[in-house]
């Protein structure tokens, strides 16, 4: 993938930083993105620059359509246009709560950032896709999106991934003919380090929740949108894959 331009969003930390990493290896330039993580997506920036790849970091909240317009402005001038995207940023309340306790600028916030926000970023980018007849566009979801399942205490979320699940299935349709695929990814449940660190570094690690042993990494999921971005998966578009070990986090009950 020499010479390809891939925009990363939210890629200072965690599976967007791995995912950087991997893309670089693979002959990519990189925008990299950050809210408020400056520091870190300079330095990340300094790395890639140092593979021999071209990169830069931008800050751009893509919650908002003004900043997410400028974002892939700021790409085409430096990097020219953008062939691949990765929507990986979308904002996540921890706190758990029930709906009916949403504050409404949450629901907002939500909706913009996991979805509004990413519809924006993947209109602002398909002429330029269009015109060269390839792109790739990759969406994250979350553990069984694509199934749209209740996930209490989680609701606003859900909604938003749940909508992007049809959207990339949607968009994916649209645009074949015009050579660009449209995947989403569902991690499972990666925490904390282990979002950017590679499979060889959690050999031997247990993990008991996992039916496949061993904890998640940020490679596991990189390797998959490596993949995907690749000329010779062309034929792989409008999918829903769940990178999760085999394990389903989602309690689908709410005990009183």
């Amino acid at each position: 993938m020499t010479g390809k331009t891939a925009l990363i969003t939210g890629s200072a930390k965690g599976l967007g930083r791995r995912t950087a990493f991997e893309l670089a290896a693979s002959g990519c330039d990189v925008a990299l993105n950050y809210v408020k993580s400056r520091e870190e997506a300079e330095r990340l920036a300094e790395e890639i620059r140092a593979m021999g790849r071209r990169a830069l970091a931008i800050q751009a909240d893509i919650a908002q359509a003004d900043e997410a317009e400028r974002l892939v402005s700021e790409v085409e001038r430096a990097l020219g246009t953008v062939d691949i995207l990765i929507n990986n940023a979308g904002p996540f309340i921890r706190e758990r709560k029930l709906f009916a306790d949403y504050r409404p600028e949450d629901i907002h916030y939500l909706m913009n950032g996991n979805l509004v926000g990413t519809m924006l970023l993947d209109h602002r980018v398909l002429p330029g896709m269009r015109s060269r007849g390839w792109g790739r566009i990759i969406h994250f979801g979350f553990g069984h999106a694509g199934e749209a399942r209740s996930w209490p205490h989680r609701a606003v979320y859900a909604a938003a991934k749940v909508g992007l699940v049809s959207f990339t299935k949607t968009l994916a349709v649209e645009e074949a003919g015009n050579g660009i695929t449209v995947n989403m990814i569902c991690p499972g449940d990666i925490r904390g380090d282990n979002k950017e660190k590679g499979i060889a570094e959690v050999a031997g690690i247990p993990d008991e929740e996992s039916p496949r042993g061993r904890p998640g990494t940020g490679e596991d999921v990189a390797r998959v949108i490596t993949f995907l971005c690749q000329p010779e998966s062309d034929f792989i578009t409008g999918n829903t894959i769940d990178v999760s070990g085999g394990l389903d986090p989602i309690r689908t009950s709410v005990k009183k």
